[in-house]
């Protein structure tokens, strides 16, 4: 046997335990790992009792980043703005809270949980939810599912036009393609069909597209600029960093440090990000996913594009067929 087949061998055998040790490490070590890390909260009220509380979160040992309003209509004004998570109004009955489960149920539960066990033994902490997840999707376990799919269908759509040797403009027309098409199908399964979004359906369709083509254009121009290796460090980067980074199902606040903030700065988690915003809270606090995700988009074709111009290689040349000479007589 030739020691290129043995290196192969052995490189099949080591690579593929080290993926599963990376993919293991990549979704249960941010998941194992959740806890609140400067939640922004805000607190209004009574100055004595407010400050107490406000004092009380702070201790948590950073768990909390504190936001103070003068009234509840200002505190409800930073939550539909998505500045805050959540706010505590300190009565003269006591602490109430206003959350936000669109923003995440499980921020929703965990600042009741928290609210609860800061207010005096024995008190009923009320709950008011300003911004309600929708009722088809109350846990929001389908928006936290979505993100996945859609980091297949920009794998997909990359490796097709790389597969395919589609190259400079009729690589960008199949990425736009794509995108545009998933963008209008998903908004038809989870708005028009299923209902667990529901904000303007051309903007959750422009959200769920531009998603796509950020991811589908960054892995064609990776492929593009370094070659096939380019689709394996997309698939890196997409689905092994960016879904389980995104935050999506729960909130980058709770998720281990540098990794939400990481996860926002990669398409699956800025698409995440930017479908809440236009799917539950007018667009608010879209902006920076929005730019995020067209940054990556237009590097990605730009990639294309440079990388089509380049000369194609060539293909592999066809067996010389012998030529038959006349056999003369002799």
């Amino acid at each position: 046997m030739s020691a290129a087949p043995n290196r192969r061998l052995v490189a099949v055998v080591v690579l593929v335990p080290v993926v599963v040790a990376l993919a293991l490490w990549a979704f249960a070590w941010p998941a194992a790992r959740m806890a609140p890390r400067d939640l922004p909260l805000g607190v209004t009220g009574s100055a004595p009792a407010a400050d107490r509380l406000a004092q009380q979160l702070e201790r948590r040992a950073g768990a909390f980043e504190i936001h103070r309003y003068d009234s509840e209509a200002a505190a409800r004004t930073a939550i539909e703005d998505r500045s805050v998570y959540g706010a505590v109004v300190v009565t003269p009955k006591g602490p109430e809270l206003l959350t936000a489960s669109a923003a995440g149920p499980a921020v929703a539960q965990l600042l009741s949980e928290a609210v609860t066990a800061s207010a005096p033994a024995g008190t009923t902490v009320p709950v008011t939810d300003v911004v309600a997840a929708p009722a088809a999707d109350p846990r929001g376990s389908v928006l936290g599912a979505s993100i996945l799919p859609l980091a297949i269908a920009g794998m997909a759509a990359g490796s097709a036009v790389t597969l395919l040797r589609l190259r400079g403009r009729r690589a960008v027309t199949a990425l736009l393609g794509v995108a545009a098409l998933v963008g209008i199908v998903a908004a038809a399964l989870t708005d028009s069909w299923l209902g667990v979004i529901t904000g303007d359906w051309w903007s959750e369709a422009g959200t769920l597209g531009l998603t796509v083509l950020a991811i589908g254009a960054t892995v064609a121009g990776l492929a593009a600029l370094i070659g096939p290796a380019g689709v394996g460090l997309g698939a890196l980067l997409m689905v092994l960093m960016g879904n389980p980074f995104s935050g999506v199902t729960s909130a980058p606040e709770l998720l281990p440090r540098p990794v939400g903030a990481i996860g926002q700065w990669l398409p699956p988690g800025a698409g995440g990000s930017l479908l809440r915003s236009v799917a539950f809270f007018d667009g608010r606090a879209a902006g920076g996913a929005a730019l995020t995700l067209a940054l990556w988009a237009v590097l990605g074709l730009t990639a294309v594009i440079i990388g089509g111009r380049r000369r194609p290689p060539a293909p592999d040349a066809p067996e010389a067929t012998p030529s038959r000479q006349p056999v003369l007589a002799g």
